[in-house]
């Protein structure tokens, strides 16, 4: 077992090559670590309840239980040196049960932060961030008197769960909240929510931070584009000025140093149009934006996240090539797969997942480029991603 110090807040002080690192989360995101943690010479382990899932694929072990199975995450625990997860709906209070175990050098704090977005949006703006305006709100008075402040349109999200846009409402009048009124009404009930203000914003990006617990670094800005409030594509660098650059970078140090971070940490953000930068919501792990560095970086969002939970020390990654990503979606499969052969600079990442569905993330590509507009618009005239296009754009 890895030695561990109260100093360090149980974080592993340097984890040895041939040590194992057990993951919480079988999906992509949990592949690319293995991925990276077994070129750095660890052992892998990975809890998920699909047999074979995308991560046991390169794992040396899996455990076939779900995410919240506590006897399940002991058994991971003992069989591991070190614990982290590739997803934020994780059992905080069963990783605490097993930190005499194991360690779990993210510690929990960042979890039940990132878990609540009452929390989250608190512990920003606690930290010098600006968020959008926000209530918390668990009744319709509540809702009704932070409209009155907010005012439409606003958007209600529930304080935990949902992602690419599940457990959200947009509220942008009142035959908009008699919706919502009338959900409750037929047993929906009001789930403790939280309401935000739009913002009035450019477009949107995110930033990549990473940490050891004592020492951070900062990926590139990325520009990010969403369809179906969905992830399309990602734009390494984003083009801002040097003020908005420096404020992402500012506020991704601040916030790191907050928690001390250890691993990787995504940071979504809005760039307005007068060049502020308002943080929109954290990812307390790699994130789809980031798998641009892969192939774009010195090292990538992994490498980082595999250094920080094993104690390694970091250096500030470079960014070699602009690059751009583009999300690989159940339907995109068999286009994408029938230009394979014409697109030598497609750089192809296949998740191994069994089941093809509409809308599921089965893949990505990316192209490295020294013009990212032209890339953009050779990627969109392959016609893989037309069900993605703006209906104005498909005539």
């Amino acid at each position: 077992m890895p030695s561990l110090s109260e100093e360090t807040n149980g974080r592993v002080e340097r984890l040895m090559p041939g040590s194992t690192i057990g993951i919480i989360g079988g999906g992509q995101l949990g592949r690319m670590m293995a991925l990276s943690a077994r070129y750095m010479g660890f052992r892998v382990g990975v809890l998920d309840p699909t047999p074979d899932c995308p991560t046991a694929q390169v794992a040396d072990f899996q455990i076939t239980a779900e995410y919240d199975d506590k006897t399940a995450i002991h058994d991971l625990a003992v069989k591991s040196d070190v614990l982290t997860y590739e997803f934020e709906n994780v059992d905080a209070d069963a990783i605490d049960e097993v930190r005499g175990i194991a360690a779990a050098p993210q510690g929990t704090d960042l979890l039940r932060v990132t878990q609540d977005r009452v929390n989250e949006k608190q512990f920003i703006n606690d930290h010098g961030t600006a968020t959008a305006p926000w209530r918390a709100v668990n009744n319709f008075d509540e809702l009704d008197a932070a409209l009155d402040e907010i005012h439409y349109p606003a958007v209600l999200k529930t304080r935990s769960g949902g992602y690419d846009g599940h457990g959200q409402t947009v509220l942008r009048s009142d035959a908009d909240l008699e919706q919502v009124r009338a959900r409750g009404d037929r047993g929906g009930g009001f789930p403790p929510s939280i309401l935000e203000g739009f913002v009035d914003f450019a477009f949107e990006a995110s930033i990549l931070v990473s940490g050891n617990g004592k020492e951070f670094v900062t990926f590139p800005i990325v520009r990010n584009e969403h369809r179906n409030n969905i992830l399309h594509m990602t734009i390494a660098p984003a083009e801002v000025s040097e003020s908005v650059a420096r404020k992402a970078h500012e506020l991704a140090l601040r916030l790191a140093k907050g928690f001390e971070l250890a691993g990787t940490l995504a940071i979504e953000l809005f760039i307005t149009k007068d060049d502020d930068v308002i943080v929109n919501e954290l990812a307390p792990r790699p994130h789809n934006s980031g798998h641009y560095t892969i192939e774009a970086c010195s090292f990538d969002q992994f490498d980082a996240h595999i250094r920080g939970i094993a104690g390694w020390p970091l250096e500030q990654p470079k960014l070699l090539s602009p690059a751009v990503m583009v999300n690989v979606l159940g339907q995109h499969v068999e286009p994408t797969r029938a230009l394979i052969a014409e697109h030598p600079e497609w750089n192809v990442h296949d998740y191994g997942k069994a089941e093809v569905r509409h809308d599921r993330k089965m893949g990505h590509i990316t192209v490295l480029t020294d013009d990212t507009a032209a890339t953009v618009e050779a990627l969109e005239s392959t016609g893989c991603w037309d069900d993605l296009r703006p209906r104005d754009a498909k005539a």
